[in-house]
């Protein structure tokens, strides 16, 4: 893939998770087989995490199973303790393991039910499981541009836990801006400052924001270097452990529109990037979660 190329992380599973009504299982996976038509990078597709925390998420290991053909697609799953890292390893299918680290104490307790040190003794045995595993582990820094909870939270904050994760052997981190607080100046500032501070990792973002506002957050991404982005068919989706009221993910269609009028983003398959844009449109019939 050329340098200067955005890998764009399709992530149909940040979409479906705080849904509240049940996709079935089987809808599931043709949509992930239409959108494994289309190219991505990646795709965030599945999470091995306790049913009762994510319901919707507890048919992850059939949607896998009815995968047709990845194409050139690499797959993420989420995972929130050592058990569901172990379930995803064993998956010759799945390239990437990716753990939400939250810098504020009070979300990793919501979303992970743990402590910050207690997840990061986890991620040094997650580490060493995907090393031996043939996999990679993506470390999402949640709550990474600032919290609303009042916990400490500085940029030197997030450095100091980054430089630990990565001297763990990670060698991708993506900075989430998990309830959309973020500005784009903030956005620009911490991205830049992760990629010059440590130049030797993928460094990506997973953006939650309203339409009006979320072009200047890419744009303040790409501008500091970042070429990792994250997105959803229709801008659907964010942490159900976050809000009551979901704040939108980049909206795939638009982001892929904007990345090509910079000559950013590889080639897609056009014509199934309209056969998933439509199923997803027909998967999320309201917009009630769309900001």
């Amino acid at each position: 893939m050329e340098q200067n190329l955005v890998r764009l992380i399709e992530c149909p599973r940040d979409a479906m998770q705080g849904w509240k009504t049940f996709v079935p299982t089987q809808t599931k996976i043709e949509y992930l087989n239409r959108l494994l038509q289309v190219g991505f990078d990646t795709i965030d597709f599945g999470s091995f995490v306790s049913p009762k925390a994510i319901p919707q998420m507890s048919d992850t290991r059939e949607v896998l199973g009815g995968i047709q053909d990845k194409g050139k697609s690499r797959l993420l799953a989420i995972v929130a303790n050592l058990r569901g890292a172990e379930e995803a390893c064993s998956f010759p299918a799945i390239d990437f393991l990716g753990y939400p680290f939250s810098v504020s104490e009070t979300f990793q307790q919501r979303n992970t039910n743990s402590s910050i040190s207690t997840a990061f003794e986890l991620l040094k045995s997650m580490q060493q499981l995907c090393v031996a595993s043939g996999k990679k582990l993506v470390v999402y820094i949640s709550m990474g541009f600032g919290n609303p909870y009042g916990d400490p939270y500085s940029a030197a904050v997030v450095q100091g836990w980054i430089e630990k994760i990565v001297a763990l052997g990670v060698e991708i981190i993506s900075l989430a801006d998990t309830v959309g607080v973020a500005t784009p100046e903030a956005v620009q500032s911490l991205t830049s400052f992760v990629i010059t501070t440590f130049p030797e990792i993928e460094t990506g973002v997973h953006l939650h924001a309203p339409k009006f506002e979320w072009t200047k957050k890419v744009q303040a991404a790409i501008d500091a270097g970042c070429r990792r982005i994250d997105g959803a068919m229709k801008g659907i989706g964010g942490c159900p452990m976050a809000n009551d009221e979901l704040v939108g993910n980049l909206d795939t269609e638009l982001l892929v529109s904007f990345l090509k009028q910079q000559h950013l983003l590889a080639p897609l398959n056009e014509a199934a990037l309209a056969r998933a844009a439509s199923m997803a449109s027909m998967i999320f019939q309201t917009d009630k979660h769309s900001l």
